[in-house]
Protein backbone atom coordinates (compact mmCIF):
# COMPACT_ATOMS: atom_id res chain seq x y z
CA UNK A 1 0.00 0.00 0.00
CA UNK A 2 1.87 3.39 -1.29
CA UNK A 3 2.22 6.04 0.99
CA UNK A 4 1.36 8.31 -1.89
CA UNK A 5 0.08 11.82 -0.61
CA UNK A 6 -3.03 10.98 -3.26
CA UNK A 7 -4.08 8.59 -0.70
CA UNK A 8 -7.05 9.80 0.90
CA UNK A 9 -10.90 8.63 1.53
CA UNK A 10 -11.49 11.63 0.04
CA UNK A 11 -9.60 11.38 -3.41
CA UNK A 12 -9.64 7.24 -3.50
CA UNK A 13 -12.42 5.22 -5.09
CA UNK A 14 -13.24 2.64 -7.50
CA UNK A 15 -12.91 2.52 -11.12
CA UNK A 16 -16.29 1.04 -11.95
CA UNK A 17 -18.57 1.19 -15.10
CA UNK A 18 -21.98 2.74 -14.97
CA UNK A 19 -24.37 0.90 -16.44
CA UNK A 20 -25.23 3.82 -18.92
CA UNK A 21 -21.38 3.03 -20.17
CA UNK A 22 -22.10 -0.18 -21.41
CA UNK A 23 -23.21 1.14 -24.34
CA UNK A 24 -19.82 1.38 -25.14
CA UNK A 25 -18.71 -2.01 -25.08
CA UNK A 26 -21.00 -3.54 -27.42
CA UNK A 27 -19.38 -6.76 -27.12
CA UNK A 28 -20.83 -7.64 -23.53
CA UNK A 29 -23.50 -10.27 -23.72
CA UNK A 30 -23.61 -11.20 -20.14
CA UNK A 31 -23.63 -9.99 -16.28
CA UNK A 32 -22.59 -12.41 -13.30
CA UNK A 33 -24.24 -11.28 -10.08
CA UNK A 34 -21.50 -12.21 -8.02
CA UNK A 35 -21.64 -12.76 -4.24
CA UNK A 36 -19.46 -14.23 -1.47
CA UNK A 37 -20.60 -16.46 1.41
CA UNK A 38 -19.77 -17.28 4.99
CA UNK A 39 -16.58 -19.89 4.25
CA UNK A 40 -15.74 -17.60 1.11
CA UNK A 41 -16.73 -19.18 -1.53
CA UNK A 42 -17.16 -16.76 -4.57
CA UNK A 43 -20.76 -17.98 -6.07
CA UNK A 44 -22.56 -16.55 -9.66
CA UNK A 45 -25.68 -16.52 -11.56
CA UNK A 46 -25.16 -15.54 -15.34
CA UNK A 47 -27.79 -13.50 -16.57
CA UNK A 48 -28.14 -12.53 -20.24
CA UNK A 49 -27.38 -8.60 -20.58
CA UNK A 50 -30.78 -8.38 -22.12
CA UNK A 51 -32.60 -10.11 -18.83
CA UNK A 52 -30.61 -7.85 -16.91
CA UNK A 53 -31.61 -4.52 -17.97
CA UNK A 54 -35.75 -6.43 -17.82
CA UNK A 55 -34.66 -7.21 -13.89
CA UNK A 56 -33.21 -3.21 -13.46
CA UNK A 57 -36.56 -1.94 -14.55
CA UNK A 58 -38.06 -3.72 -10.96
CA UNK A 59 -38.88 -1.48 -7.64
CA UNK A 60 -35.66 -3.73 -6.37
CA UNK A 61 -33.44 -5.07 -8.95
CA UNK A 62 -32.21 -8.61 -7.91
CA UNK A 63 -32.54 -12.28 -8.43
CA UNK A 64 -34.06 -14.43 -5.14
CA UNK A 65 -31.76 -16.75 -3.82
CA UNK A 66 -32.93 -19.68 -1.05
CA UNK A 67 -31.76 -18.16 2.52
CA UNK A 68 -29.79 -21.67 2.88
CA UNK A 69 -27.19 -19.93 0.64
CA UNK A 70 -24.97 -18.75 3.79
CA UNK A 71 -25.24 -22.79 4.99
CA UNK A 72 -24.23 -24.50 1.99
CA UNK A 73 -21.22 -25.85 2.43
CA UNK A 74 -19.59 -28.13 -0.72
CA UNK A 75 -22.62 -30.12 -0.88
CA UNK A 76 -24.12 -30.17 2.41
CA UNK A 77 -26.32 -28.00 4.25
CA UNK A 78 -24.61 -26.51 7.79
CA UNK A 79 -26.78 -27.09 11.00
CA UNK A 80 -30.06 -24.17 11.29
CA UNK A 81 -29.95 -23.30 7.71
CA UNK A 82 -32.98 -25.20 6.39
CA UNK A 83 -35.20 -25.41 3.17
CA UNK A 84 -37.11 -22.65 3.95
CA UNK A 85 -37.54 -19.27 2.76
CA UNK A 86 -36.02 -17.05 0.17
CA UNK A 87 -33.64 -13.65 -0.02
CA UNK A 88 -33.70 -10.67 -2.44
CA UNK A 89 -30.17 -10.48 -3.69
CA UNK A 90 -30.26 -6.50 -4.84
CA UNK A 91 -27.30 -6.12 -7.49
CA UNK A 92 -25.38 -2.75 -6.38
CA UNK A 93 -25.10 -0.91 -9.60
CA UNK A 94 -21.84 1.31 -8.33
CA UNK A 95 -20.15 -2.37 -7.81
CA UNK A 96 -19.99 -2.71 -11.74
CA UNK A 97 -17.02 -4.02 -13.49
CA UNK A 98 -15.65 -5.24 -16.62
CA UNK A 99 -14.64 -9.59 -16.89
CA UNK A 100 -11.29 -9.13 -19.05
CA UNK A 101 -10.86 -12.88 -17.91
CA UNK A 102 -14.29 -13.88 -19.59
CA UNK A 103 -15.07 -11.59 -22.65
CA UNK A 104 -18.13 -10.32 -22.91
CA UNK A 105 -19.01 -10.48 -19.21
CA UNK A 106 -19.24 -8.23 -16.44
CA UNK A 107 -19.44 -8.95 -12.25
CA UNK A 108 -21.24 -7.23 -9.91
CA UNK A 109 -22.15 -7.24 -6.06
CA UNK A 110 -24.92 -6.55 -4.34
CA UNK A 111 -26.73 -6.95 -1.11
CA UNK A 112 -28.60 -9.32 0.77
CA UNK A 113 -32.11 -8.36 1.57
CA UNK A 114 -35.99 -9.80 3.02
CA UNK A 115 -37.70 -10.95 0.26
CA UNK A 116 -40.93 -9.73 2.33
CA UNK A 117 -41.41 -7.66 5.30
CA UNK A 118 -39.69 -9.03 8.62
CA UNK A 119 -40.51 -8.55 11.86
CA UNK A 120 -38.19 -5.75 13.29
CA UNK A 121 -36.18 -4.91 10.13
CA UNK A 122 -36.70 -2.35 7.74
CA UNK A 123 -37.55 -3.50 3.86
CA UNK A 124 -34.71 -2.82 1.60
CA UNK A 125 -31.68 -3.23 4.17
CA UNK A 126 -29.11 -5.41 4.26
CA UNK A 127 -30.22 -8.82 6.74
CA UNK A 128 -27.65 -9.76 9.51
CA UNK A 129 -26.55 -12.79 8.07
CA UNK A 130 -24.98 -10.75 4.95
CA UNK A 131 -21.36 -10.23 5.10
CA UNK A 132 -20.88 -7.37 2.85
CA UNK A 133 -24.10 -5.49 4.52
CA UNK A 134 -22.25 -5.95 7.81
CA UNK A 135 -19.26 -4.78 6.60
CA UNK A 136 -20.78 -1.21 4.88
CA UNK A 137 -22.85 -0.80 8.21
CA UNK A 138 -19.85 -1.00 10.65
CA UNK A 139 -18.23 1.35 7.75
CA UNK A 140 -20.90 3.76 8.00
CA UNK A 141 -21.19 3.93 11.66
CA UNK A 142 -17.48 5.35 12.18
CA UNK A 143 -17.81 7.46 10.05
CA UNK A 144 -19.90 9.32 12.83
CA UNK A 145 -17.28 8.99 14.75
CA UNK A 146 -15.29 10.93 12.27
CA UNK A 147 -13.13 7.72 11.07
CA UNK A 148 -12.76 6.92 7.42
CA UNK A 149 -10.51 4.27 5.99
CA UNK A 150 -8.43 2.55 3.01
CA UNK A 151 -7.49 -0.80 2.32
CA UNK A 152 -5.06 -2.26 0.35
CA UNK A 153 -4.18 -6.29 -0.29
CA UNK A 154 -1.24 -8.40 -1.02
CA UNK A 155 -2.48 -11.84 -2.93
CA UNK A 156 -0.24 -14.34 -2.24
CA UNK A 157 -1.06 -17.88 -4.51
CA UNK A 158 0.63 -20.64 -5.69
CA UNK A 159 0.57 -21.92 -9.54
CA UNK A 160 -0.09 -25.79 -9.85
CA UNK A 161 0.51 -27.81 -12.79
CA UNK A 162 -1.32 -30.78 -11.09
CA UNK A 163 -3.39 -30.94 -8.10
CA UNK A 164 -2.98 -35.35 -7.93
CA UNK A 165 0.18 -35.43 -7.24
CA UNK A 166 0.02 -31.54 -6.03
CA UNK A 167 3.38 -30.26 -8.28
CA UNK A 168 4.38 -26.09 -8.43
CA UNK A 169 4.87 -24.76 -11.98
CA UNK A 170 8.40 -23.90 -10.85
CA UNK A 171 11.06 -24.24 -8.17
CA UNK A 172 11.94 -20.79 -8.39
CA UNK A 173 11.60 -18.05 -5.11
CA UNK A 174 10.87 -14.85 -3.88
CA UNK A 175 11.98 -12.38 -6.50
CA UNK A 176 13.87 -14.28 -8.48
CA UNK A 177 13.74 -13.55 -12.20
CA UNK A 178 13.79 -17.44 -13.20
CA UNK A 179 10.31 -17.45 -12.01
CA UNK A 180 8.91 -14.69 -15.23
CA UNK A 181 11.09 -15.72 -17.07
CA UNK A 182 10.20 -14.51 -20.98
CA UNK A 183 8.10 -16.82 -23.14
CA UNK A 184 7.10 -19.30 -20.30
CA UNK A 185 3.20 -20.17 -19.66
CA UNK A 186 3.93 -18.84 -15.88
CA UNK A 187 5.42 -15.17 -16.99
CA UNK A 188 2.03 -15.38 -19.92
CA UNK A 189 -0.25 -16.06 -17.06
CA UNK A 190 1.26 -13.26 -14.49
CA UNK A 191 1.22 -10.55 -17.65
CA UNK A 192 -2.40 -11.80 -18.44
CA UNK A 193 -3.90 -11.37 -14.72
CA UNK A 194 -1.96 -7.91 -14.50
CA UNK A 195 -3.53 -6.56 -18.22
CA UNK A 196 -6.78 -8.15 -16.66
CA UNK A 197 -6.66 -5.94 -13.37
CA UNK A 198 -5.41 -3.08 -15.06
CA UNK A 199 -8.30 -3.44 -17.73
CA UNK A 200 -11.17 -3.95 -15.04
CA UNK A 201 -9.98 -0.69 -13.04
CA UNK A 202 -8.01 -2.29 -10.74
CA UNK A 203 -5.00 -0.28 -9.32
CA UNK A 204 -2.39 -2.88 -10.21
CA UNK A 205 0.80 -1.56 -7.77
CA UNK A 206 3.14 -4.53 -8.92
CA UNK A 207 3.78 -8.20 -8.79
CA UNK A 208 6.39 -10.55 -8.31
CA UNK A 209 7.65 -14.30 -7.05
CA UNK A 210 7.53 -15.49 -3.82
CA UNK A 211 9.43 -17.62 -1.36
CA UNK A 212 7.50 -20.74 -2.06
CA UNK A 213 7.73 -23.21 -5.50
CA UNK A 214 5.42 -21.56 -8.04
CA UNK A 215 4.02 -18.93 -5.73
CA UNK A 216 3.79 -15.12 -6.43
CA UNK A 217 2.20 -12.37 -5.31
CA UNK A 218 -0.47 -9.51 -6.64
CA UNK A 219 0.10 -6.14 -5.38
CA UNK A 220 -3.37 -4.02 -5.30
CA UNK A 221 -3.73 0.08 -4.44
CA UNK A 222 -5.87 1.06 -1.66
CA UNK A 223 -9.68 1.68 -1.35
CA UNK A 224 -12.56 2.55 0.72
CA UNK A 225 -13.15 -0.76 3.24
CA UNK A 226 -16.33 -1.96 0.83
CA UNK A 227 -14.66 -1.45 -2.67
CA UNK A 228 -11.66 -2.60 -1.15
CA UNK A 229 -13.40 -6.33 -0.49
CA UNK A 230 -14.85 -6.05 -3.93
CA UNK A 231 -11.60 -5.55 -5.84
CA UNK A 232 -10.31 -8.78 -3.91
CA UNK A 233 -12.77 -10.80 -4.62
CA UNK A 234 -12.31 -9.85 -8.69
CA UNK A 235 -8.79 -10.07 -8.14
CA UNK A 236 -9.00 -13.91 -7.38
CA UNK A 237 -11.45 -14.45 -9.84
CA UNK A 238 -9.07 -13.18 -12.26
CA UNK A 239 -6.01 -15.36 -11.12
CA UNK A 240 -8.03 -18.41 -10.27
CA UNK A 241 -10.30 -17.63 -14.25
CA UNK A 242 -6.60 -16.56 -16.31
CA UNK A 243 -4.51 -19.72 -14.66
CA UNK A 244 -7.39 -22.32 -15.25
CA UNK A 245 -7.28 -20.77 -18.94
CA UNK A 246 -3.87 -21.95 -19.19
CA UNK A 247 -4.38 -25.37 -17.87
CA UNK A 248 -2.98 -24.21 -14.16
CA UNK A 249 -4.84 -24.30 -10.65
CA UNK A 250 -4.34 -21.29 -8.61
CA UNK A 251 -4.30 -22.16 -4.77
CA UNK A 252 -4.85 -19.29 -1.81
CA UNK A 253 -4.50 -22.31 0.50
CA UNK A 254 -2.53 -21.34 3.66
CA UNK A 255 0.77 -23.65 3.19
CA UNK A 256 1.35 -26.62 1.39
CA UNK A 257 4.39 -28.06 2.82
CA UNK A 258 6.11 -27.82 6.20
CA UNK A 259 9.17 -27.22 4.25
CA UNK A 260 8.35 -23.90 1.86
CA UNK A 261 6.45 -20.94 3.08
CA UNK A 262 2.46 -19.93 3.05
CA UNK A 263 -0.19 -18.04 1.34
CA UNK A 264 -0.83 -14.79 3.11
CA UNK A 265 -3.70 -12.38 2.00
CA UNK A 266 -1.75 -9.62 4.13
CA UNK A 267 -4.19 -6.52 4.71
CA UNK A 268 -3.03 -2.87 4.84
CA UNK A 269 -5.58 -0.63 6.67
CA UNK A 270 -4.71 3.50 7.25
CA UNK A 271 -7.57 5.20 9.93
CA UNK A 272 -8.18 8.57 8.60
CA UNK A 273 -10.27 11.61 10.48
CA UNK A 274 -13.12 12.70 8.13
CA UNK A 275 -13.06 16.45 9.05
CA UNK A 276 -10.16 17.49 11.74
CA UNK A 277 -12.13 20.48 12.47
CA UNK A 278 -15.26 18.66 13.46
CA UNK A 279 -14.58 15.60 15.38
CA UNK A 280 -17.87 14.30 15.72
CA UNK A 281 -18.12 11.79 18.71
CA UNK A 282 -14.73 12.15 19.59
CA UNK A 283 -14.80 15.98 20.39
CA UNK A 284 -11.30 15.36 23.00
CA UNK A 285 -9.45 13.17 20.39
CA UNK A 286 -6.25 15.57 18.36
CA UNK A 287 -6.11 14.44 14.71
CA UNK A 288 -2.34 14.90 14.43
CA UNK A 289 0.63 13.15 14.44
CA UNK A 290 2.53 12.88 17.49
CA UNK A 291 5.87 14.08 16.73
CA UNK A 292 8.13 12.28 18.70
CA UNK A 293 9.81 8.74 17.53
CA UNK A 294 8.91 6.97 20.45
CA UNK A 295 5.24 7.83 19.60
CA UNK A 296 4.74 7.56 15.42
CA UNK A 297 1.22 7.41 15.36
CA UNK A 298 -2.11 9.63 15.87
CA UNK A 299 -4.59 9.55 18.86
CA UNK A 300 -6.59 8.30 16.18
CA UNK A 301 -4.93 5.71 15.04
CA UNK A 302 -3.63 4.64 18.43
CA UNK A 303 -7.13 3.92 19.48
CA UNK A 304 -8.23 2.00 16.39
CA UNK A 305 -5.07 -0.09 16.57
CA UNK A 306 -6.26 -0.61 20.73
CA UNK A 307 -9.46 -1.89 19.18
CA UNK A 308 -7.90 -4.35 16.78
CA UNK A 309 -5.21 -5.60 19.27
CA UNK A 310 -7.41 -6.07 21.76
CA UNK A 311 -10.18 -8.09 19.55
CA UNK A 312 -7.75 -9.44 17.46
CA UNK A 313 -7.45 -13.21 19.13
CA UNK A 314 -11.44 -13.55 18.15
CA UNK A 315 -10.60 -12.08 14.98
CA UNK A 316 -8.53 -14.75 13.67
CA UNK A 317 -12.03 -16.66 13.80
CA UNK A 318 -12.62 -14.93 10.52
CA UNK A 319 -9.02 -14.25 9.50
CA UNK A 320 -7.32 -17.51 9.44
CA UNK A 321 -10.67 -19.85 9.13
CA UNK A 322 -9.49 -23.31 8.65
CA UNK A 323 -7.26 -26.16 10.68
CA UNK A 324 -4.44 -25.12 7.50
CA UNK A 325 -4.36 -21.58 8.37
CA UNK A 326 -2.68 -21.85 11.67
CA UNK A 327 0.31 -23.83 9.84
CA UNK A 328 1.07 -20.62 8.64
CA UNK A 329 1.29 -18.23 11.74
CA UNK A 330 4.25 -19.67 13.46
CA UNK A 331 7.43 -17.63 15.16
CA UNK A 332 10.27 -17.30 12.70
CA UNK A 333 9.10 -17.26 9.28
CA UNK A 334 8.19 -13.62 9.49
CA UNK A 335 4.57 -14.68 9.16
CA UNK A 336 3.04 -12.46 12.26
CA UNK A 337 4.43 -14.41 15.14
CA UNK A 338 2.58 -16.23 17.99
CA UNK A 339 2.09 -13.04 20.10
CA UNK A 340 -0.83 -10.29 20.45
CA UNK A 341 1.71 -6.86 19.47
CA UNK A 342 2.80 -4.48 17.20
CA UNK A 343 5.98 -2.74 15.73
CA UNK A 344 7.51 -0.99 13.04
CA UNK A 345 8.60 -2.78 10.50
CA UNK A 346 8.39 -5.82 12.62
CA UNK A 347 7.16 -8.21 10.66
CA UNK A 348 7.43 -11.05 13.65
CA UNK A 349 4.29 -9.12 14.60
CA UNK A 350 0.61 -9.91 13.86
CA UNK A 351 0.20 -6.10 13.34
CA UNK A 352 3.12 -4.05 11.59
CA UNK A 353 3.17 -0.48 11.30
CA UNK A 354 4.12 1.02 8.02
CA UNK A 355 5.34 4.68 8.60
CA UNK A 356 6.09 6.35 4.98
CA UNK A 357 10.37 7.30 4.02
CA UNK A 358 11.63 10.57 5.82
CA UNK A 359 11.66 13.42 3.42
CA UNK A 360 15.12 14.28 2.54
CA UNK A 361 14.43 18.60 1.57
CA UNK A 362 11.67 19.05 3.58
CA UNK A 363 10.72 18.99 7.30
CA UNK A 364 7.26 16.72 8.06
CA UNK A 365 4.73 19.05 9.56
CA UNK A 366 3.49 18.29 13.20
CA UNK A 367 -0.30 18.84 11.76
CA UNK A 368 0.15 17.09 8.66
CA UNK A 369 -2.34 13.99 7.99
CA UNK A 370 -0.70 10.92 8.97
CA UNK A 371 0.50 8.96 5.94
CA UNK A 372 1.16 5.63 8.37
CA UNK A 373 -1.16 2.29 7.57
CA UNK A 374 -1.16 -0.94 9.30
CA UNK A 375 -0.20 -4.29 7.81
CA UNK A 376 -2.53 -7.02 9.16
CA UNK A 377 -0.33 -10.35 8.69
CA UNK A 378 -2.44 -12.65 10.33
CA UNK A 379 -4.94 -13.07 7.08
CA UNK A 380 -5.05 -15.81 4.32
CA UNK A 381 -6.56 -16.01 0.94
CA UNK A 382 -9.28 -19.05 2.73
CA UNK A 383 -10.91 -15.98 4.35
CA UNK A 384 -13.99 -14.01 2.94
CA UNK A 385 -12.74 -10.02 2.84
CA UNK A 386 -16.04 -9.17 3.37
CA UNK A 387 -15.86 -10.81 6.82
CA UNK A 388 -12.01 -10.15 7.47
CA UNK A 389 -12.35 -6.25 7.29
CA UNK A 390 -15.53 -6.43 9.12
CA UNK A 391 -14.31 -7.47 11.94
CA UNK A 392 -10.49 -5.96 11.90
CA UNK A 393 -12.41 -2.60 11.32
CA UNK A 394 -15.37 -3.66 13.88
CA UNK A 395 -12.50 -3.81 16.43
CA UNK A 396 -10.71 -1.01 15.54
CA UNK A 397 -14.28 0.49 15.73
CA UNK A 398 -14.80 -0.04 19.49
CA UNK A 399 -11.42 1.10 19.90
CA UNK A 400 -12.56 4.29 19.08
CA UNK A 401 -15.71 4.37 20.52
CA UNK A 402 -14.45 3.41 23.83
CA UNK A 403 -11.14 5.72 23.54
CA UNK A 404 -9.19 2.69 24.38
CA UNK A 405 -5.54 3.35 25.85
CA UNK A 406 -2.78 1.70 23.82
CA UNK A 407 -1.21 -1.24 26.14
CA UNK A 408 1.07 -2.74 23.49
CA UNK A 409 4.01 -0.94 23.14
CA UNK A 410 5.76 -0.34 19.64
CA UNK A 411 7.70 -4.01 19.93
CA UNK A 412 10.95 -3.67 18.02
CA UNK A 413 11.84 -7.30 18.81
CA UNK A 414 10.16 -10.47 17.66
CA UNK A 415 8.09 -11.09 20.86
CA UNK A 416 8.97 -14.77 20.87
CA UNK A 417 12.86 -13.66 21.18
CA UNK A 418 12.16 -12.05 24.35
CA UNK A 419 11.89 -13.28 27.89
CA UNK A 420 8.93 -12.72 29.76
CA UNK A 421 10.11 -9.80 31.84
CA UNK A 422 10.55 -7.89 28.34
CA UNK A 423 7.10 -8.64 26.83
CA UNK A 424 5.79 -7.81 29.93
CA UNK A 425 7.62 -4.40 30.00
CA UNK A 426 5.97 -3.45 26.54
CA UNK A 427 2.33 -4.64 27.19
CA UNK A 428 2.59 -8.01 25.56
CA UNK A 429 1.08 -10.49 27.14
CA UNK A 430 -1.50 -12.01 25.32
CA UNK A 431 -0.94 -15.07 22.60
CA UNK A 432 -2.17 -15.28 19.71
CA UNK A 433 -4.83 -18.35 18.72
CA UNK A 434 -2.86 -21.29 18.20
CA UNK A 435 -5.42 -23.64 16.65
CA UNK A 436 -8.78 -23.54 14.64
CA UNK A 437 -10.71 -24.25 17.83
CA UNK A 438 -8.68 -21.45 19.87
CA UNK A 439 -9.82 -18.94 17.21
CA UNK A 440 -13.85 -20.07 17.22
CA UNK A 441 -13.68 -19.80 21.15
CA UNK A 442 -12.21 -16.55 21.64
CA UNK A 443 -14.90 -15.19 19.49
CA UNK A 444 -17.69 -17.05 20.74
CA UNK A 445 -16.74 -15.82 24.57
CA UNK A 446 -16.12 -12.00 22.35
CA UNK A 447 -19.11 -10.19 23.42
CA UNK A 448 -18.54 -7.05 22.51
CA UNK A 449 -17.32 -7.80 18.83
CA UNK A 450 -20.13 -10.64 18.94
CA UNK A 451 -22.39 -7.94 19.15
CA UNK A 452 -21.08 -5.45 16.55
CA UNK A 453 -21.24 -7.78 14.10
CA UNK A 454 -24.31 -9.23 14.74
CA UNK A 455 -26.80 -12.46 13.66
CA UNK A 456 -23.99 -13.50 10.98
CA UNK A 457 -21.56 -14.83 13.66
CA UNK A 458 -24.00 -17.89 14.85
CA UNK A 459 -24.40 -18.77 10.89
CA UNK A 460 -20.48 -18.05 10.30
CA UNK A 461 -19.30 -20.58 13.22
CA UNK A 462 -22.19 -23.51 11.95
CA UNK A 463 -21.12 -23.11 8.33
CA UNK A 464 -17.65 -23.61 9.49
CA UNK A 465 -18.00 -26.51 11.29
CA UNK A 466 -19.64 -28.24 8.64
CA UNK A 467 -16.98 -27.09 6.23
CA UNK A 468 -14.14 -28.62 8.81
CA UNK A 469 -15.58 -31.69 8.83
CA UNK A 470 -15.69 -31.87 4.77
CA UNK A 471 -12.26 -30.82 4.50
CA UNK A 472 -11.16 -33.62 7.09
CA UNK A 473 -13.00 -36.18 5.78
CA UNK A 474 -10.43 -37.89 3.47
CA UNK A 475 -8.35 -40.90 5.35
CA UNK A 476 -4.75 -39.40 4.24
CA UNK A 477 -3.27 -35.99 4.40
CA UNK A 478 -2.57 -36.47 1.16
CA UNK A 479 -5.71 -36.42 0.24
CA UNK A 480 -7.09 -33.80 2.66
CA UNK A 481 -4.41 -31.30 0.87
CA UNK A 482 -5.68 -32.15 -2.36
CA UNK A 483 -8.96 -31.27 -1.16
CA UNK A 484 -7.67 -28.11 0.68
CA UNK A 485 -6.84 -26.96 -2.93
CA UNK A 486 -9.37 -27.72 -4.59
CA UNK A 487 -11.59 -25.50 -2.95
CA UNK A 488 -9.42 -22.63 -2.16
Amino acid sequence: MSNSPAYSPQTIKAHTISIDSLANYPSIHSVRITWVDLVNVISIRVVPLKSFHRLLASSRPGITIAQCVFGFVIKRTAAGFGPTGEYLFVVDLSSMRLCPYAPGHVSIMGWFQDKVPAPGRILGTGVPMCPRSALNRIVNTAKSYNAAFLVGFETEFILLKSTNPIEAINPHGWNHTRALPSGTKETEVLEEIARGLINSGIELTMYHSEAAPGQYEIVTGPLPPLEAADALVHTRETITNVASKHGFHATFAPRLHMDTCGSAAHTHISVHPINSEHPSKLQNLSQSPADTSDNPITPLESVFLAGVLSHLRASCAFTLPLRASYARMLDGIWSGGTWVAWGRDNREAPVRLCIPPASVDTEVATNAPSKNHFEVKCVDGTSSPYLVLASLIGSGLLGIQSQAPLVEQDCDTPAALMTEAERQAVGVTQRMPMSWEEARAALEADEALKSLLGGLVEGFLAAGETLDELLHAPASEAERVQMLVEHY
